[in-house]
């Protein structure tokens, strides 16, 4: 009689440490998503990308105007490339989001690569 009261205590300890252990795991997947999405949409980091991304159509409509050569809107992109990767870097150093000097830095760089294009 003992050992069917041991076993069912047993059995269920593993269901409760089983049920338990579920919702922790969901509890930190749901905070991790919510974070993720905030980050991606981070003030400062929105700012920046869509500046990448109106520069990147500032290049390609100064090809097909004829302003500026295909070799140097490549050289243009891959500089617009090497500030993104510079942003996702600052951003992952900061736990998805950029300081005020992070910004300006990047900002820095697009006004240098923004003056060059149609010159």
């Amino acid at each position: 009689m003992q050992l069917v009261i041991i076993t069912k205590n047993r059995i269920m300890k593993a269901q409760i440490l089983g049920i338990s252990l579920m919702i922790a795991l969901f509890g930190i997947s749901t905070t991790t998503f919510a974070q993720t999405q905030f980050d991606r949409t981070h003030p400062r980091r929105a700012e920046v990308n869509s500046r990448i991304a109106r520069q990147d159509a500032r290049i390609h409509h100064e090809v097909r105007e004829g302003e500026i050569s295909r070799t140097k809107a490549a050289r243009l992109h891959r500089e617009d490339h090497s500030v993104r990767r510079e942003e996702r870097r600052m951003a992952a150093r900061d736990h998805g989001h950029l300081t005020r000097r992070d910004q300006a830095r990047l900002n820095h760089r697009e006004n240098r690569i923004s003056r060059r294009i149609g010159r």
